[in-house]
């Protein structure tokens, strides 16, 4: 990022250099040391968990969690964060972020277009596109799913890698996701039948390659008015994480640019819908957690309708560690915990305000009820939606930005703060 280009620059210009920021983008500082202990624990889980999965369910698992654990790495090193973005953008203009999902969307659908065109997928798996219904639930969902980003701090693939990574204020949000989607699970019955269009998925329409070239239009409009914004609102820029020396030490310790971030989680997106025949999703697993604790404790949650739908009492019955959703979320955040302590900032958060903490719980809250409306969240409907062809993503994308909004002004009443165009760094 530059500061604003001089009076009088050619519009043209405007196209080719970096999107302008207030003041220049500050320096990466050096990572610090390495956490050894924290490295050694996540280390030693990983194996462990990797070693009992393999033997106990197999080697399609064990590769889901290993596929994971590289996406827990990939979001930490890069910080990809989708909360910060559409804060960051919504705020102050500033849509460095959101440029970066024009990356990671347009990456993915490629790969996606390669894995589904030819219908062919590993461990006998058959690859298919991910594609959600067009109705109130989506647009409920999508700007709950919003403000709860916005109270509780981060988005579902932020929550996990949060968690990984010791913030412990976001350990509450976790709680409230798993609470609220096994609310939503318990009370299927009061928004299952809300009005509703089928899914449209492009490549129905126009062809597998014309659902390619139309997403990525779309995508590239995207990202040319989010430089726009920018370049109008003249924002400030993006704060740096502390960074290792040297190209090597960033691969294993971080931290990564944005878009290397971007195309190391379209790849491993894409392995995982190669390898499980589903697109890469995170929150039907706090659904199942939450109702096998529901379980546990002596409660039915199969006799819930939401767990009688066709191929639902087989994930409820069966382990946690042969659900793919729940493998890639476990393995998220033990790639993070690896990340983090590789790069020497892995660390438990203490003290935390009562007002953070409500907002983190209710956040959490909202984003379990709101992707079980929605069909999914930031990874499961938005990404996968967008990048499998389907009118769902976008329409998801589009109201997440108008819940953001919102989010934002419910904020300050719970102390958290958001960005202004006076800050030196967003």
């Amino acid at each position: 990022m530059t500061t604003a280009p001089p009076a009088g620059a050619p519009p043209r210009a405007a196209l080719i250099t970096p999107s302008p920021t207030s003041v220049p983008a500050p320096e990466a500082g050096p990572a610090p040391a390495v956490r050894r202990g924290p490295l050694t624990v996540a280390a030693g889980i990983g194996v462990l968990l990797c070693a009992y999965v393999f033997v106990r369910h197999g080697a399609k698992p064990g590769v889901l969690l290993l596929l994971g654990t590289g996406l827990g790495y990939a979001l930490f090193h890069s910080r990809f964060g989708f909360t910060s973005a559409w804060r960051q953008l919504v705020a102050v203009g500033n849509g460095t972020g959101l440029r970066a999902h024009t990356l990671l969307l347009g990456t993915t659908a490629t790969l996606f277009a390669l894995v589904l065109g030819t219908g062919a997928g590993l461990f006998g798996s058959t690859p298919a596109p991910s594609a959600g219904p067009l109705g109130v639930g989506l647009l409920i969902g999508a700007f709950v799913f919003a403000i709860g980003m916005q109270l509780g701090g981060a988005c579902a693939s932020g929550t996990l890698f949060a968690v990984g990574s010791g913030q412990s204020s976001i350990v509450l949000t976790l709680f409230g996701f798993i609470t609220g989607s096994t609310l939503a699970a318990w009370q299927f019955g009061l928004w299952s039948d809300l009005p509703a269009l089928d899914p449209v998925l492009l490549s129905d329409h126009v062809g597998r390659f014309g659902s390619w070239a139309v997403t990525v239009l779309a995508l590239a409009a995207v990202w040319w008015i989010a430089r726009a914004v920018q370049a109008r609102r003249n924002p400030p820029p993006v704060s740096a994480p502390p960074s290792a020396r040297g190209t090597w030490a960033r691969v294993v310790r971080g931290s990564w640019p944005l878009a290397a971030g971007a195309v190391a989680l379209a790849v491993l997106g894409a392995a995982v819908l190669l390898v499980s025949g589903g697109a890469w999703g995170i929150t039907s697993a706090f659904a199942l957690w939450g109702s096998k604790v529901v379980g546990f404790l002596g409660g039915s949650p199969e006799s819930w309708a939401f767990w009688q739908q066709p191929g639902s009492a087989a994930q409820l019955a069966g382990p946690v560690l042969a659900d793919k959703n729940s493998l890639t979320d476990i393995g998220i955040m033990v790639g993070a915990a690896l990340a983090s302590a590789a790069g020497g900032v892995w660390t438990l958060h203490r003290g935390i305000p009562a007002r953070t903490a409500v907002a983190a719980v209710l956040g959490g809250v909202l984003m379990g009820v709101g992707a079980r409306l929605a069909g999914g969240c930031n990874i499961g409907a938005y990404l996968a939606g967008i990048a499998s062809g389907s009118l769902h993503g976008w329409l998801w994308g589009a109201v997440a930005l108008a819940g953001t909004w919102a989010g934002l002004r419910l904020r300050p009443f719970f102390g958290l703060g958001n960005p202004k165009p006076s800050d030196s760094v967003c």
